[in-house]
Formats: structure tokens, C-alpha cells, sequence
């Protein structure tokens, strides 16, 4: 965040330079014999003498050629006259902030732009642009307490505008007024959503950065399952489905299989515990070729075959492949005693068996058979798998409507959840999909 600077003030300062320095007219055109003008309110003027000085006829090409020197020195000069009026002040300012801000002198940048807010003398036209610039100043400056305080003002006065939204949002965040900056962010990310559009990936990392420095946990899962959904990378995926998932209260650790094949499709590179804690888990049940793939996935991400567990890996894929070829020349035998269980249970593992080995058609119409002639235990699990069947035969819609199903506590329906946000993505499944 540290980073972030207040991007338009270049222009904004270049708009409110000696390019638009006020109108000047001095006392000697101030001389009006007319007596309807004469009852009218005099203008501002300033003295021929002090005119010379500031007159933006002479003083642009000085500031042109980046003859700071000279143009220093006429304010020097101005600055010596006695009993300047608000005005004559007002206009000496704004030559000094032009000079400021073509010698990128920003301490007298911001002592030119409070003065120049503070002269009355400023038309309402260009206070807003003012205030904004000043807000901005102090922002890059690092003086998070006073850019706070001029964002907050340019949006009491300008509360049709979110211009300041942004920079009041980091200087919150700057300050550690962590809760602010969330108050203020999550709105502008709700409406985002709401309106079809991506928030930032800055936005949300911030969010989610804030509420993690006030552990607020429910706002940081927040902000991790926003990222997950538009900008989802391999920390933010397995920190969404520990927070969301495993570490929720309530969670059963039977379903710890299904967590780490979501975690398996979503990331490109898991930990080496968890690609031989899934392929461990698939061989005790049954699925020595769901294993062995996830082992050939470990060896090829560098995960596994390094380390002071290599030789173990080594052992756990040869015993994945010899089961995974001895599984495949027997899986259809297997057919006609699932098909004659008292429960769909048999079904269901024959058919993820087969998805497993990429028999997507044959696979999934097992399991439906096997959810369809019921006594499961847990038919809310068997959902489970044939949603990420469908995902893995790429029928995306098939796969979110068979999630939507679930509501199984547990961790099922988390897992369900997670698993539409994947779908959801450009390239659901990741690297491990298959």
C-alpha cells in the first residue's frame, strides 16, 4: 500500500498552476466614472506596482525557460510590499504555488494551497479542485492525519463525487485506522459486485490486509473469497478453504478427502504433505488411480522426490502405479455386484473410480445410479463428488447445479461453495484438474 500515490495530482497541479492563475487588473484600470457601475461592488484589484511583480504575462516565460531564480526573486519582492490586501495576498499565493509546483518544492506546495483555501478570495469553481490537491499533497508526503482530514472536506463538500474515495480508503489504512479504512472499502466493493464489475485486486487485498490487522475473521474470509473468485492464486485458494472450511466450527474431519481434492483442482502446487495425505487417503479408499495421479502431479510441480522424504515418495507413487494398472484391468468386474447392492454406495465408488480414469460418461452415470437408488450415508458427499465430475468433464453448468444441491453441514456444502467459485473461473481446475 505504502506505494499507492495520489495519481492525478500531477495534472490536478498543472491545472491549477500559473496556466490558470486568477485575471489580475490593477488600480489604474480600476477607475470607473460611470455611477450605475460605481454602485456596483468593486472588484478585486491589485497595485500597478505589485502588478509589475506578479503579472502572469511576464512572469510564464520566465517559468517556461525554468528561470526559477528570477521569478523567486519577484516574490521575494512581493513579498516585501506593506499593507497587502487579501487579494493582492490571494494573488501572490498562486504564483507561489505555481513555483512550488514547477520546482517540485511540495512543502510550499501545500503552505501556497492552505493559504489559498483559507483567502475567501478563491472562486467556488475551483475549490474543490483545490481541495483535492492539497488532500493529495499531504497524502504523498506521508501525513496520513492531515490527508485525512482535507479527503474528508473535499467530500463534505462534494458528497456527489468519490473522488477521494480511494486515497481517504489508504490513508486510513496508513494511519492503522484499519477499521475506517474497511468502514469505508466494503461498500465500494459490494457495489462493485452488485453492478457486475471486478473490484480491484488492490481494493480487496487491502480489505482483507485491514481485517486481518484487527482479526476480524469473518471480514478477512470475506475479502479471501472475493480474491478467490476474481484474482485467485494458490495462497489465497488454500487460506479461503482452511478458513472456510477446516477451521470452521463445525467441520468433520471424514470429509478431509473431498477438502484436499478441492484444494488438489484449485491450486497449481500443493505442499508435499498434502499431495501424499490425498494420495494416501485415495488408496485406502479405493482409488489407486485418483493416487497415482496425484502423485505424478507432486513429482512434476518439484514438490515430491526432494528432501529427506524422497525415498518415501519414491515408494508411495511405485505402489500407486502397480495398483492404479491392477485396478484398471479389473474395475469392470466390479460392475455387476455394485449394481446388485442393497445400497447406491457401491455405485458411487465405481463410478468416481471410472472418473478417475477418465471415463467421465461412465463415471458419472454410475454415481448418478448409485445417488438415485439412495441409502448412502452421506448423499450430500456423493453430490459432492458428482459435482466435481461434471467439472472434470468440463459440463460446467451441470457441475454448479449438482453443488447448489448440497447443504450438508460438515464441511460438505463449504466445500460446494468453493467449488462453484472454481467453476466460476476462466480455467476451473487449475493444473491438477485432471
Amino acid at each position: 500500500m505504502s506505494q499507492f500515490r495520489f495519481a492525478r495530482l500531477a495534472l490536478m497541479l498543472a491545472a491549477i498552476g500559473l496556466n490558470a492563475a486568477p485575471a489580475l487588473m490593477h488600480g489604474a484600470y480600476a477607475q470607473d466614472k460611470n455611477a450605475q457601475a460605481a454602485a456596483q461592488p468593486k472588484p478585486d484589484t491589485v497595485r500597478p506596482e505589485l502588478f509589475k511583480l506578479l503579472d502572469p504575462a511576464q512572469v510564464k516565460p520566465l517559468m517556461d525557460a525554468k528561470n526559477y531564480t528570477e521569478v523567486q526573486n519577484r516574490v521575494n519582492q512581493a513579498e516585501a510590499f506593506p499593507d497587502k490586501t487579501p487579494y493582492e495576498t490571494y494573488v501572490l499565493n498562486r504564483m507561489k504555488l505555481s513555483l512550488a509546483t514547477a520546482s517540485g518544492n511540495e512543502q510550499a506546495s501545500i503552505a501556497a494551497l492552505e493559504a489559498i483555501l483559507a483567502s475567501g478570495k478563491l472562486p467556488d469553481a475551483d475549490k474543490a479542485q483545490f481541495t483535492q490537491a492539497l488532500a493529495g499533497m499531504y497524502y504523498n508526503a506521508k501525513n496520513y492525519p492531515k490527508a485525512i482530514e482535507w479527503f474528508k472536506r473535499f467530500q463534505a463538500e462534494n458528497p456527489n463525487s468519490d473522488a477521494a474515495t480511494a486515497p481517504l480508503v489508504r490513508s486510513y489504512y496508513l494511519s492503522n485506522d484499519f477499521a475506517n479504512a474497511m468502514k469505508l472499502l466494503r461498500p465500494q466493493l459490494e457495489a462493485a459486485q452488485k453492478s457486475g464489475k471486478a473490484p480491484s485486486s488492490e481494493d480487496l487485498r487491502l480489505y482483507a490486509s485491514a481485517a486481518n490487522r484487527v482479526k476480524d475473521d469473518n471480514a478477512y474470509l470475506y475479502g479471501l473469497e472475493q480474491l478467490i473468485t476474481y484474482y485467485p492464486n494458490d495462497d489465497y485458494w488454500m487460506d479461503t478453504i482452511n478458513r472456510g472450511v477446516v477451521r470452521k466450527p463445525g467441520f468433520q474431519e471424514v470429509n478431509i478427502t473431498d477438502v484436499l481434492r478441492l484444494e488438489f483442482a484449485a491450486v497449481k502446487v500443493m505442499t508435499p504433505e498434502m499431495y501424499t495425505e490425498l494420495a494416501e487417503l485415495a488408496l485406502k479408499d479405493g482409488f489407486p488411480t485418483e493416487a497415482k495421479k496425484v502423485v505424478d502431479a507432486g513429482f512434476a510441480a518439484g514438490a515430491l522426490g526432494t528432501g529427506s522424504a524422497a525415498a518415501q515418495h519414491r515408494q508411495l507413487r511405485d505402489r500407486a502405479t502397480k495398483e492404479a494398472a491392477n485396478d484398471a484391468k479389473n474395475i469392470a468386474s466390479g460392475e455387476a455386484s455394485a449394481a446388485k447392492s442393497k445400497t447406491g454406495a457401491g455405485l458411487v465408488n465405481l463410478g468416481w473410480a471410472y472418473v478417475t480414469m477418465d471415463q467421465f460418461d461412465k463415471g458419472i452415470g454410475f454415481i448418478e445410479q448409485g445417488i438415485a437408488k439412495g441409502g448412502l450415508k452421506q448423499p450430500d458427499e456423493a453430490r459432492v463428488r458428482l459435482g466435481m465430475a461434471y467439472l472434470r468433464a468440463g459440463q460446467k453448468d451441470k457441475a454448479i447445479q449438482t453443488f447448489q444441491t448440497v447443504k450438508a453441514g460438515g464441511g460438505l456444502s463449504d466445500i460446494a461453495k468453493y467449488a462453484i467459485v472454481l467453476a466460476n473461473h476462466p480455467n476451473p481446475g487449475g493444473s491438477n484438474a485432471k
